[in-house]
C-alpha cells in the first residue's frame, strides 16, 4: 500500500529570523529547509561544522538563495550556549522563531555533559532551557515564538526528583523519557510565565512521533557502535507506511507549532495517527504528565540552579 504523503503550507516568513537547533541532519534539517523556503533567515547552530556545511549545501540545492547562517553550539556545554547567546545578543537582530529541536537518545552507559550533568537531561532539557534564557531579549524584541520538541516517551515518564541526574541508578530509557518530559514541562511553563510577566513571547510544544532518524543509529561517541534493534524496526515500518512516520513527515508538527496563527501555547502539536507515532500533524490536549503545573514550576527553579541562568 502506498504511503499517504502529508505536507504543510507555511505562511510567508520573509523578513523573519529563525534559530533551529539540530539542523545539521534529520528532522532539524527538514525544519530549517522549510523555514528557509518560506523566506525566513535561518540561523543553524551546530556542533559539527563539517555536517553543518553539508546541511547548508543540501538546503541551498532545494532553496536557491536561501539565507542561512552557521553558528557554533554544543548544547551539552553551558559555556558554548552562553557564547552563542552573547554573540547573537551583540548583533541585536530580533528572533522571531526559536525551534529547540536538537537532542540525544539512549547512551548505553551514563554519560555526563561538560558541566557534569547526565547527558540526556543536560542536552535535551537544560541546554534548550539555558539557550532560550540567553535569547529571551531577542525573542521579546520580535514578539517571537519558541517551539520546543518533546517526545512520545514523555507520555508515561516522570521526574525522579530524588535522583534527577541518574547519579545513583541509570536507565537509558527512563532518563530519556524524563529529559523529554522536562523539555515539555519547560515549554508550557515558559508560556505561563511569559503571559504573567508580559514578555510577549509565545511558547508552544510539539513532538515528531516516531521516525527513522539518526537518534538510535550507531553513535560511537555515545558508546553505541552499531544501529539499535529499535531503529532497524522503525526503518522497516516506515518504509512500508506502517504506524510510524518518515523523517520528512516528522518535521511537520514542529513547523505547524512554529507558524500556526491560532496557537495558544496550551496545546500539543504532533502526528494524529494511532498512538501519535505517525500521520498528519495537528493539535491535541497535552499528555497528563505534561499538565502538572507543580512539576513545571519546581523544575523551572531547579533548572535555573543547575544552569545558572535566569529569565528575570
Amino acid at each position: 500500500m502506498p504511503r499517504r504523503q502529508h505536507d504543510l503550507t507555511l505562511p510567508d516568513l520573509a523578513g523573519r529570523r529563525a534559530v533551529v537547533t539540530g539542523a545539521s541532519d534529520g528532522i532539524g534539517l527538514g525544519i530549517a529547509a522549510a523555514l528557509a523556503g518560506a523566506g525566513a533567515e535561518v540561523v543553524m547552530p551546530v556542533r559539527n561544522r563539517t555536517k553543518g556545511d553539508a546541511a547548508v549545501a543540501r538546503i541551498r540545492e532545494q532553496v536557491p538563495g536561501a539565507r542561512l547562517e552557521l553558528r557554533d553550539l554544543d548544547l551539552s556545554s553551558l559555556a558554548s550556549i552562553a557564547a552563542l547567546g552573547e554573540t547573537l545578543r551583540a548583533e541585536g537582530t530580533p528572533i522571531d522563531h526559536l525551534v529547540n529541536n536538537a537532542g540525544v537518545m539512549h547512551p548505553p552507559e551514563r554519560q555526563a555533559t561538560a558541566d557534569g550533568v547526565e547527558l540526556q537531561l543536560g542536552t535535551n532539557h537544560l541546554g534548550p532551557f539555558a539557550l532560550t534564557a540567553q535569547l529571551l531579549p531577542l525573542l521579546r524584541a520580535a514578539g517571537g515564538r519558541v517551539t520546543t520538541q518533546t517526545s512520545v516517551a514523555a507520555r508515561r515518564a516522570s521526574i525522579a526528583w530524588d535522583d534527577l541526574g541518574s547519579d545513583r541508578s541509570y536507565d537509558a530509557m527512563k532518563a530519556y523519557g524524563q529529559s523529554k518530559l522536562a523539555t515539555g514541562l519547560f515549554g508550557y511553563e515558559l508560556q505561563r510565565r511569559s503571559q504573567a510577566a508580559g514578555w510577549g513571547v509565545t511558547s508552544v510544544v510539539s513532538h515528531p512521533g516516531v521516525a527513522p532518524t539518526g537518534l538510535l543509529s550507531a553513535r560511537p561517541e555515545m558508546g553505541r557502535t552499531e544501529d539499535t534493534r529499535e531503529v532497524r524496526l522503525i526503518r522497516w515500518l516506515s518504509a512500508r507506511g506502517i504506524l510510524v512516520g518518515t523523517v520528512d513527515s516528522a518535521r511537520l508538527p514542529a513547523l505547524l507549532a512554529a507558524t500556526a496563527a491560532d496557537a495558544t501555547g496550551t496545546e500539543l502539536y504532533g502526528p494524529q495517527g494511532v498512538g501519535g507515532t505517525g500521520g498528519r500533524p495537528g493539535a491535541q490536549e497535552p499528555w497528563k504528565p505534561l499538565r502538572s503545573t507543580d512539576d513545571a514550576a519546581r523544575l523551572w527553579e531547579v533548572s535555573q540552579e543547575l544552569t545558572g541562568v535566569s529569565f528575570g
